[in-house]
């Protein structure tokens, strides 16, 4: 009903049924057929046509009157969300991790900026796992199981986690040699990594170490672990990306590099129920593909 609403506010406009035939592109007869349905299903007349003029009747008047501003409000809002979906910019208002945000990921946000000056990226970061259809957010970055089916989800990597100490802490308490050995070192615990799943590189064997009675440390925030790791107070199970710059300069060590910690999947995730809008998907292809191929989030350590 509403293409014939139209048809009608085109048919008053151009004053005859052939100029708005053509204006639609139909003939004329099709267009005579549509009008008659929108009478029917009114029931009254809306235009008096003869040879020579198409006057709208008094009940015709009063319908254009009061149905020409909304189509035109209408038709503004459907050029306004096309704009919306279709053109990148605006903002993006994002939900990711403390750590992998401000870590790993923190090229991403520049270079995707960079990208697209149109753009204005909100970044909501915490180490809690946040409501996403709640907070109305367009995206969210998660680390480990989805149980959560109202969400689309793509995989941008793997995560993998490696045991790492300080030089000074080795020298002074020695190397353990087997997982087992762990439960006699000073252990520093991240959450959310609280179990320590280790796999020997050479006969696939798997240890799952749950969380020791007593430890050192226990923190919340990886980057702050990372950090006392280095300053030799124990050893840390913890992903690759926080501690990769710390191992290059020297900083930590690996500890027992023939076992490798499991990887932790990374996720983008959006509400099902939400189209993404051009901005929200040229931040997702970014983030794909700086993700693709990137040796911390291949899944494994080397």
């Amino acid at each position: 009903m509403l293409d014939d609403l139209a048809l009608f506010v085109s048919i008053v406009e151009s004053g005859s049924l052939s100029a708005a035939a053509r204006k639609a592109g139909m003939p004329a007869a099709t267009l005579t057929r549509r009008l008659q349905r929108l009478e029917a299903e009114l029931g009254c007349r809306l235009l008096h046509r003869s040879a020579r003029q198409l006057v709208p009747s008094s009940e015709g008047w009063q319908y254009y009157e009061r149905c020409r501003p909304l189509l035109a409000s209408l038709q503004q809002a459907t050029e306004a969300l096309d704009v919306s979906l279709n053109h990148v910019a605006g903002k993006v208002r994002v939900l990711a991790p403390v750590t992998l945000a401000s870590g790993v990921l923190q090229p991403a946000w520049a270079g995707f900026m960079q990208r697209y000056p149109d753009i204005s990226l909100d970044l909501q970061l915490s180490n809690q796992r946040e409501d996403l259809i709640g907070s109305g957010a367009d995206l969210a970055i998660r680390v480990g199981p989805l149980p959560d089916s109202q969400l689309n989800q793509r995989l941008l990597g793997r995560a993998p986690t490696v045991l790492v100490a300080a030089p000074s802490y080795l020298a002074q308490h020695g190397w353990p040699q087997l997982p087992q050995d762990l439960a006699a070192h000073a252990l520093l615990l991240a959450e959310p990594l609280m179990e320590w799943r280790l796999q020997h590189r050479s006969s696939g064997e798997w240890v799952q170490l749950p969380p020791p009675a007593q430890t050192r440390l226990r923190v919340n925030e990886i980057k702050l672990a990372v950090d006392l790791a280095c300053d030799g107070l124990g050893i840390l199970y913890c992903p690759l990306s926080q501690a990769h710059q710390a191992l290059a300069d020297g900083r930590l060590q690996r500890v027992l590099p023939e076992w490798r910690g499991d990887a932790r999947d990374i996720y983008a995730v959006w509400p099902q129920q939400r189209l993404l809008p051009a901005r929200v998907r040229a931040l997702l292809d970014y983030l794909i593909d700086f993700t693709a191929g990137h040796p911390l989030f291949s899944g494994e350590a080397p």
